[in-house]
């Protein structure tokens, strides 16, 4: 059962205050000694990086959509693991999720399954007494959702909050903190939101410094500890084991070559470690034998998107996972046998990458070698021939720009290749989050079908490349971290 102390913050929309809330929550908790475990509701893998620093382990995402809702208390409990608390930021407003899904993916869905109390920060700046009538709204909306209490932020005086206290007297729900109107937190955003604490380590260290002051002086850190040992055990929910589930993939999965079909109907299917450190999680055993494989995993400011799952998958699989930095490093880590290149901002560095000619020409060779390599979105993207005019790694023969529309949401998808990480016709889920259009999007194997929002096929499937826009997470397909580590071997 999971029995960690556990908070849910969480807002009536976007931009109430839920990242600073959180945040300083987890580096107040954390301050007073306490070992805090920090979550995200969803996809976004900028945020949890903001709760590493806050609580010195690893941030980490709860999406019940992509994940599906069985495996949400047991990866919470997998990341809580031996702590004293865990705080739960929310996503988007209370009750928004998967658009068309009901409840799928909300805040109020994870709440809910971890038996979580809610703390609701409401931005009180254009309103007094209808704050009441508000959290009266979120609190009496759907039953099952316990709010706990209310954060009040942007409130601008003294009588302010007094008019705002006296009208949540009357809705039973207790003002656990009130944080005053001030200059906001600096923490920089552009065109895909929060810049990533890679990018500006020491700036970010300070903003969550700040963010803790604030909560610190504002909150009422006693009734929030006491509200989260409020929640009741999580019943019947062990703890998610990365070595556990690869070893319950069972026997060798199959290795077929890649498949050259263009429809959207697939062929019927075959039967956060230190920068530079190789990954060996505490107490992590692989459940495989044989030669050894070394994934080399792009890391560094470009570069910042992924699920610490994955890299436990890998190593559980019986991969050494070496992180390496393509704006510094003009190799590949020693011993390379594949690559995984994730998420991240490619074209705000693109000059920087594109001059490091000697680990272009590296990755070239890999992937002409047959060796596996797995992208998405921004790895896509360096693997392109180009990016804005500059020249890339030149794996596949397209090129990419930026855009001014925004491409967002979930996705079902339908492998439509055999590949390195699945057999054509496995079905996942994922999310797409960028600014750019690679010309063309798919080659003459595409690596997914996809029919919401509309009907298309999308990404690459070229010898041991599988290149994508489409962000997965292997916690909801095992078998992918362990059918590359095999092609790795093999």
């Amino acid at each position: 059962m999971v029995n960690v102390p556990r908070l849910v913050i969480a807002a009536p929309s976007s931009g109430s205050g839920k990242t600073t809330v959180a945040t300083g929550l987890m580096a107040a908790f954390a301050g007073r000694g306490l070992a805090v475990s920090g979550h995200k509701v969803g996809p976004d893998y900028i945020d949890p990086g903001y709760h590493t620093l806050a609580t010195g382990r690893p941030g980490r995402n709860l999406d019940a959509y992509m994940c599906g809702p069985e495996l949400i208390a047991p990866l919470f409990a997998h990341g809580a693991r031996g702590c004293d608390l865990a705080v739960v930021e929310g996503v988007m407003g209370l009750y928004d999720g998967a658009s068309g899904q009901g409840e799928l993916a909300s805040t109020a869905q994870v709440a809910k399954l971890l038996r979580a109390p809610v703390v609701l920060v409401v931005d009180a700046s254009s309103q007094s007494r209808s704050v009441a009538a508000l959290v009266h709204g979120f609190a009496s909306w759907d039953t099952q959702v316990r709010i706990g209490g209310v954060i009040l932020n942007k409130v601008g005086s003294d009588r302010h909050e007094a008019l705002l206290r006296e009208a949540l007297d009357e809705s039973g729900v207790p003002v656990l903190g009130v944080l005053r109107r001030a200059p906001q937190v600096a923490v920089p955003s552009r065109h895909l939101g929060l810049v990533p604490v890679a990018e500006r380590r020491g700036d970010a260290v300070a903003a969550v410094a700040a963010m803790g002051d604030r909560v610190r002086g504002g909150c009422d850190l006693e009734a929030l500890m006491a509200l989260a040992r409020s929640a009741p055990p999580v019943p019947g929910a062990g703890a998610w084991s990365a070595a556990e589930a690869v070893g319950a993939c069972g026997g060798a999965v199959p290795l077929a070559a890649p498949s050259r079909n263009r429809g959207l109907r697939p062929r019927t299917p075959a039967p956060q470690s230190p920068e530079g450190m190789e990954y060996a999680p505490e107490g992590m055993e692989s459940t495989l034998t044989g030669p050894g494989a070394v994934v080399a995993v792009a890391s560094g400011p470009a570069f910042t998107f992924s699920y610490a799952e994955h890299n436990e998958l890998l190593a559980a699989a019986g991969a050494t996972v070496v992180p390496f930095d393509p704006l510094r490093d003009e190799a590949l880590p020693e011993g390379t046998t594949g690559l995984v290149v994730g998420g991240g901002f490619p074209e705000v560095y693109g000059p920087e990458l594109s001059a490091n000619e000697p680990l272009r020409k590296a990755v070239a060779e890999l992937a002409d070698s047959g060796a596996p390599v797995a992208a998405e979105c921004a790895g896509l993207l360096y693997l392109a021939r180009s990016l804005d005019g500059l020249p890339m790694c030149g794996v596949l023969d397209a090129g990419a720009r930026m855009s001014e529309r925004l491409t967002l949401g979930y996705r079902d998808a339908v492998a439509l290749s055999d590949s390195v990480l699945a057999v054509a016709g496995t079905r996942m889920r994922g999310h797409e989050f960028h600014r750019t259009v690679l010309e063309p999007g798919a080659g003459d194997a595409p690596a997914w079908g996809m029919h919401q929002p509309e009907r298309r096929v999308e990404g690459f499937v070229q010898q041991g490349v599988h290149a994508s826009y489409l962000h997965t997470h292997w916690a909801s397909a095992p078998g992918t971290a362990r059918r590359f580590v095999e092609r790795c071997k093999g």
